[in-house]
């Protein structure tokens, strides 16, 4: 047991460790490469920091575990939106100004859409073939209507830019960290999951969900900390999006398994339920504050003590 916890623990380091380098290097190739500020948040950021989740779906359902793929799916959402959010308006309150509201219509759309997809036992690699298409719409729209403040603002890089040569070799290093670490991080929440007698949905919506959540929670934290803490609401609803369309999309079209029954009782309702608290929020409300912090942490708590009770 000890090496198995070892192995998470060393996928876990190994995915933030790939999460961060590989952001860098894309974001740094893309700069150099003259790609418009709203490509560069939207599709090359987006995709970059599902990486980790994508990843290790992936190589759960090739393993034959969908319970840890979409487990990890569906978790990692929950996690971003109750745990990471959470964590922010917890520590640092901040006001909302309606940023991130079409990203969470189409995070609630992908929410309800995998939900009906979940609840009729539906999988095909036809469903991973039609989610991928909709993330392409879905970056397409985003990319030709951006916002104002996306089509004037900088890239936000300050210093000189980071050689390109530089620059693809810690994308590559990512790619393989992120690689190793998911492996790692799959074989040893399986082995937990044996070992301790849980489910592998368990495991997956937690542990591993996030684990793989933690390059966004620690660019969530950061972002706040420097006093920009709306940064963090559209992290979440970007990532969320990219989480149901890219990995959902990727995973069912490499693996066309059933989506686990275990996840219908909670984790789907939840996870809708979340997502339109989040629209909700980036709509109507005014400020996100301690009080609804400490109110999205306890939801996550309870949803993690159910998973294992």
């Amino acid at each position: 047991m000890a090496l198995t916890i070892m192995m998470v623990l060393g996928g876990l380091v190994l995915l933030t460790v790939g999460g961060e380098l590989l952001v860098r290097g894309a974001v740094s190739i893309s700069s150099r490469l003259g790609l418009p500020t709203v490509v560069t948040g939207v599709v090359i950021v987006g995709a970059a920091t599902s990486m980790p989740e994508l990843v290790t779906s992936v190589d759960a359902a090739l393993m034959g575990s969908p319970g840890i793929a979409w487990g990890n799916i569906v978790g990692s959402n929950i996690a971003n939106s109750l745990l990471i959010l959470g964590a922010v308006a917890l520590l640092f309150p901040f006001p909302l100004t309606g940023a991130g509201k079409r990203d969470a219509v189409v995070g609630l759309i992908a929410s309800v859409l995998l939900a009906g997809i979940a609840f009729a036992g539906l999988h095909s690699i036809g469903i991973g073939i039609f989610l991928l298409a909709a993330l392409a719409v879905y970056v397409l729209w985003r990319v030709t209507h951006p916002r104002k403040t996306e089509a004037v603002e900088e890239d936000g890089q300050d210093g000189p830019q980071m050689a390109l040569i530089l620059a693809i070799a810690l994308f590559l290093v990512g790619v393989g960290a992120l690689v190793t670490g998911g492996h790692l991080l799959v074989e040893g929440a399986v082995e937990i999951a044996r070992v301790a007698g849980v489910s592998e949905v368990a495991i997956g919506a937690t542990v591993v969900a996030v684990g793989t959540s933690l390059p966004e929670l620690a660019a969530s934290v950061a972002a706040a900390w420097r006093g920009q803490p709306g940064l963090a609401l559209g992290n979440v609803v970007g990532s969320n999006a990219f989480n149901l369309l890219l990995i959902g999309g990727v995973t069912m079209t490499i693996a066309p398994l059933a989506i686990p029954v275990e996840l219908l009782d909670i984790e789907w309702p939840l996870l809708v339920a979340s997502a339109a608290l989040l629209l909700g929020l980036c709509a109507f409300a005014k400020r996100a504050g301690r009080a609804l912090g400490a109110l999205l942490l306890a939801a996550f708590a309870a949803n993690s003590v159910l998973l294992f009770a």
